[in-house]
């Protein structure tokens, strides 16, 4: 007997949680039309323990959201967060730069009261 398949059950939330700038979002949407997941696919961003300043960011590309997740729609990029780490991120903006030197993907968090030289990892 097959097991009934459910949706996951997720809020949505809105830019006052987390906002994608321009670049960022231009750099995910590449990634996601690449990895064929352009129509569902999105951005988890999550909040662990590590790093120098005792925080850091984990982000992947995934399927879409998982229970209880939190998604936002910003620039057409789904993002979703857990509740956990949405305490930490509110009011953040994710933007990208190609540099060579400091490229990447770089948070701007409101809530991190000290963050690292390498601005990988912080604390709240």
């Amino acid at each position: 007997m097959e097991a009934l398949r459910t949706e996951p059950q997720y809020k949505l939330g809105n830019e006052k949680l987390i906002k994608l700038l321009p670049n960022a979002s231009d750099r995910l949407l590449g990634l996601l039309r690449k990895q064929g997941r352009a129509e569902n696919g999105a951005l988890r961003i999550a909040v662990v323990g590590g790093g120098c300043s005792g925080l850091q960011y984990k982000m992947d590309l995934v399927d879409g959201p998982a229970n209880r997740d939190i998604m936002v729609v910003s620039s057409d990029v789904r993002v979703v967060i857990d509740p956990k780490s949405a305490l930490f991120v509110t009011g953040s903006e994710l933007d990208y730069s190609d540099d060579l030197q400091s490229g990447g993907f770089k948070v701007k968090n409101p809530n991190a009261v000290v963050t690292c030289s390498c601005g990988e990892s912080f604390a709240a």
